[in-house]
């Protein structure tokens, strides 16, 4: 270990002893310096280190401060889905939960986007601007089907912190994450084949598991571990699988993080049935602790997991950047990409390139880590406050979603209506099963909790759903 390492365990060590309790200040950084005779250059660097892990943060003007730690809530309950292969033929009816998506006078809980507002993005906009005048000719010209070279350097040595070891030629940039789901459902499955889901899963993939024409079998789900591996062995031996569609880090909606120890058994289980593995990776570089979790990706000897991910989640969703590392399937992925959509716009690619390359991605995801922490602590201790009693709250260890199990009494959906009508809305439960299981489930971004609006968003939400609860127990 480094010294400023060694510096940083030495005083969680004592953090997490209760030495410094959460919300006291930290000793100055001078006085640090002269109790462990080091630099002050290595007490900045151990501050850093501690405030990157959630540990401490920094306030202007007033020193370094130990984080407020709350205690994880009562967790949604492991899913149960229907075992069976279900088609999907009516799911985009309750699209129409989703028709004030984007407006502004409505205060967004519902969509999965980012802190589109920080300064840290300031530096992508110059580039932005610069390359729009300086690479006019090529901006017009349709770009390579695998993207742009000078990204796909860069999302290569991205993919090192995930444990991947992969070159430019083995990636595919696509029109965000979900066109890679999309060509790589396609390319592995034919209408009426089964694809094995997580429960509860991204609606985005039922989107796109509908549009291929397969059918979604789902399988229990636990909110910290993920995919029950016993219940996913039993689908394998009783129904033909074709294919596995997995967001196993900081998942969307349910939070959870697969275990590292599971990753191997999960590959070696779909290696036993000759089952590729589609893994929608989004969110892993928004994990709270480093080195952030390893990919499944990282485990794969013979290229049968196809990797999914995108700077949607962790820049703008606007971007549209995503990418595919497809393995042993790149040609027929890359057959679907050029189908659906050629190339992907060139400008935001060699922004994106040029931010990353310049080390303002790796600055950006520093403080977007750390303001999400804080942001998902606030926030269930808003939850926790206003909701009904019994109600479960996820635990993520990355990103800024939450999935919320409320009594089951209350409807979802209902709530979503009222709280429609002032000026709110929630992503409902129903949207992320193919069974339209979760009525009184929902799904909420905690981003920005700072946000005067988002404490008597809560508290409305909290009103709502207890007036509900009452409704419930009235007489017919």
């Amino acid at each position: 270990m480094k010294l400023y390492e060694q510096l940083a365990d030495n005083l969680q060590q004592r953090i997490d002893q209760g030495y410094y309790p959460g919300g006291s200040k930290l000793p100055s950084i001078r006085a640090t310096s002269q109790e462990h005779g080091v630099s002050i250059s290595t007490v900045q660097e151990a501050y850093a280190l501690l405030v990157e892990n959630g540990k401490a943060e920094a306030r202007p003007k007033s020193g370094y401060f130990v984080t407020q730690q709350i205690s994880p809530p009562p967790l949604p309950q492991t899913s149960q889905p229907t075992f069976r292969p279900m088609s999907l033929p009516e799911w985009h009816n309750l699209l129409h939960i989703m028709d004030d998506y984007g407006e502004e006078n409505v205060f967004q809980l519902s969509i999965a986007v980012p802190d589109c507002e920080a300064p840290s993005l300031n530096p992508l906009l110059k580039l932005t601007a610069e390359l729009s005048k300086t690479t006019t000719k090529r901006l017009f010209n349709y770009d390579h089907v695998r993207g742009a070279a000078e990204l796909r350097r860069q999302i290569a040595r991205m993919m090192i912190d995930s444990g991947c070891s992969v070159t430019p030629e083995d990636i595919i940039v696509t029109s965000g994450c979900q066109e890679a789901l999309a060509s790589s459902l396609r390319a592995v499955t034919e209408p009426g084949d089964i694809v094995v889901v997580d429960s509860p899963n991204f609606f985005g993939s039922l989107q796109a598991i509908e549009m291929s024409g397969v059918k979604a079998l789902e399988i229990p789900t636990h909110p910290e571990t993920g995919i029950s591996l016993a219940a996913l062995e039993t689908a394998l031996h009783q129904w033909p699988v074709k294919a596995c569609l997995l967001t196993p880090t900081n998942n969307n909606p349910l939070g959870y993080s697969m275990p590292d120890e599971h990753k191997p058994a999960l590959l070696e289980l779909l290696a036993k049935f000759d089952i590729p593995l589609i893994e929608d990776d989004i969110y892993g570089d928004l994990s709270y602790k480093l080195p952030r979790p390893r990919s499944i990706k990282s485990y794969d000897t013979d290229g049968r997991v196809i990797l999914c991910s995108s700077f949607s989640k962790t820049l703008a969703a606007g971007l549209r950047i995503g990418w595919v590392c497809p393995g042993r399937y790149f040609d027929k992925v890359m057959m679907m990409k050029y189908v659906s959509s050629m190339s992907t716009a060139t400008l935001n690619q060699l922004a994106v390139a040029e931010f990353v390359a310049q080390g303002y991605y790796e600055k950006h995801l520093r403080k977007m880590r750390q303001n999400y922490q804080r942001d998902r602590d606030t926030v269930i201790s808003l939850l926790t406050r206003h909701m009904p009693q019994n109600t479960r709250i996820s635990y993520p260890q990355g990103g800024y979603l939450l999935w919320i199990e409320l009594p089951d009494a209350i409807d979802a959906v209902e709530l979503n209506r009222r709280a429609g009508l002032q000026g709110i809305n929630i992503a409902p439960g129903p949207l992320f099963s193919a069974t339209h299981k979760y009525k009184n489930h929902m799904r909420i971004n905690c981003r920005n909790s700072q946000d005067p609006r988002m404490e008597p968003a809560i508290k409305t939400l909290g009103t709502i759903a207890n007036d509900l609860l009452i409704e419930s127990l009235r007489p017919a």
